[in-house]
């Protein structure tokens, strides 16, 4: 999507703040013995009371509201009877719509107590995704955002993901500009366009670089004994920059 005024801007901040709320508020809920179910029940209820929808569900008849994926679990994970435990690596997607505009973020949690390991992972999952948002300008190239990521992770010793690329959004949940690569890609010569609305999302890894699916048909995961974690912004490229919508002010 590009947004053509102010009032398409105003309803992708509106609905890219609700799922950031909820995202928030699911991983100050998040704590052992609970099960994936019970998380994903709160977010979808918090959705549900902000007058919004969930985009996996609407758009792909996702069997949750939430996406949750837990260690070995990468992406997609299928909310359940699954209990959570105290040092478990937890991923949270909270894609939702609203009004005819979709928002899209994601984050890591480590419930304690965790290790150093798990902590930096974290912690450079962070990073990662502020190094490729900062390459968002318009005219630039949008190849710039994966090798800003790539370089990062290359200088601190990680992987990243490859079969899992950022998107397009806005007025749904995959569009144009659609496989943005989270590593460099030398063959996309796409130019980011001004008002163009996409994720950012690396899945940075301590050893793997793809995912397999699952029997169930959605979730996705990595090489057993590997630690994933995923990032998520949804953004729009502005004259001044990145413009970051899925924040909870």
């Amino acid at each position: 999507m590009t947004v053509s005024d102010t009032a398409e801007l105003e309803k992708l901040r509106g609905i890219g703040r609700i799922v950031a709320r909820v995202l928030e508020a699911m991983g100050k809920a998040l704590e052992p013995g609970m099960t994936t179910a019970e998380l994903d029940a709160l977010g979808e209820k918090m959705l549900e009371d902000a007058g919004a929808r969930s985009a996996p569900r609407v758009m792909y008849d996702f069997p949750g509201g939430t996406c949750i994926s837990i260690n070995e679990e990468v992406a997609h994970g299928i909310p359940g009877p699954r209990v959570i435990r105290a040092g478990d690596l937890v991923n949270i997607d909270v894609s939702a719509e609203m009004d005819g505009f979709f928002s899209d973020t994601g984050s890591s949690f480590a419930v304690p107590p965790v290790t150093k390991q798990v902590e930096t992972l974290c912690r450079d999952g962070k990073r990662a995704l502020w190094e490729g948002i900062r390459a968002v300008r318009p005219g630039g190239p949008l190849n710039e955002i994966g090798r800003r990521i790539e370089s990062f992770a290359t200088k601190n010793n990680y992987q990243l993901i490859r079969n899992l690329a950022s998107h397009g959004v806005g007025r749904s949940l995959h569009e144009e500009p659609k496989e943005i690569a989270t590593w460099h890609e030398p063959r996309d010569r796409r130019v980011i366009k001004e008002g163009s609305v996409f994720t950012v999302e690396p899945f940075l890894s301590t050893a793997s670089d793809w995912v397999e699916q699952a029997d169930d048909g959605w979730t996705l995961f990595a090489d057993p004994g590997n630690l994933t974690v995923q990032y998520e912004h949804t953004l729009v490229a502005t004259k001044r920059g990145p413009l970051v919508l899925t924040t909870v002010h």
